[in-house]
């Protein structure tokens, strides 16, 4: 929806958001409606069909999660969220979740985006000297992202309860288990020496120039 909606449209969003990413986007509209206190055909005066609902959630996800970034945008953004991120994020990044599961335009659009972001995140590493610089920024910006979402999305997978699912606390603890690893990783590396990087840049056409630091 372009225009900002109406106080009962936005009621039916933000239940329809927190019953999306609870139970999936198989979720009848009458779930909906009963969380949201209206009726079935409200929502479809509201937003003309299912689609319609989930289309306005995309949307006011989309706007949410970079809403929060651009008011904290610094480079160690892609690291994580902080725990009172998670407790103001978990409907939103639960249907993140959910989104990434399903599949579609709206997920592909979200991992563009956020690979996007760590790129620009990692460059104002680079340009403070937090970080070292890349011979191929955008794909280890890609890996990072991925590693991250595909981390997030299989410790949900695994670690949810169905019976009581909490979120906010499984994702603090998918946080608490993992921070100290990559931040071990990323400070002091893993491998001793660079042989396997310099034996694989052998087989890629046109390899970077030697002087660029790996």
């Amino acid at each position: 929806m372009s225009e900002e909606p109406s106080a009962t449209a936005q009621r039916i969003r933000d239940a329809a958001v927190s019953r999306f990413g609870t139970d999936g986007f198989g979720v009848g509209l009458r779930a909906i409606a009963a969380d949201a206190g209206v009726t079935a055909g409200l929502i479809i005066h509201h937003f003309g069909s299912k689609d319609g609902l989930r289309r306005a959630c995309d949307e006011y996800i989309r706007n949410q999660l970079w809403s929060h970034k651009r008011a904290q945008a610094d480079a160690s953004a892609f690291t994580g969220f902080g725990a009172e991120e998670i407790a103001e994020l978990t409907p939103a990044l639960r249907y993140m979740m959910r989104s990434f599961q399903a599949g579609g335009d709206f997920a592909r659009s979200m991992m563009d985006r956020l690979v996007e972001d760590t790129e620009g995140y990692i460059d104002q590493g680079v340009a403070s000297g937090m970080f070292k610089p890349s011979r191929t920024p955008a794909s280890r910006a890609r890996f990072l992202t991925y590693q991250a979402v595909g981390g997030m999305l299989v410790w949900h997978l695994l670690h949810t309860d169905p019976a009581r699912p909490d979120f906010a606390a499984e994702l603090s603890a998918y946080m608490e288990a993992l921070t100290p690893g990559a931040l071990e990783l990323f400070a002091n590396g893993l491998m001793v020496d660079r042989t396997m990087l310099d034996e694989y840049l052998l087989y890629v056409p046109d390899p970077p120039e030697d002087d660029v630091p790996a």
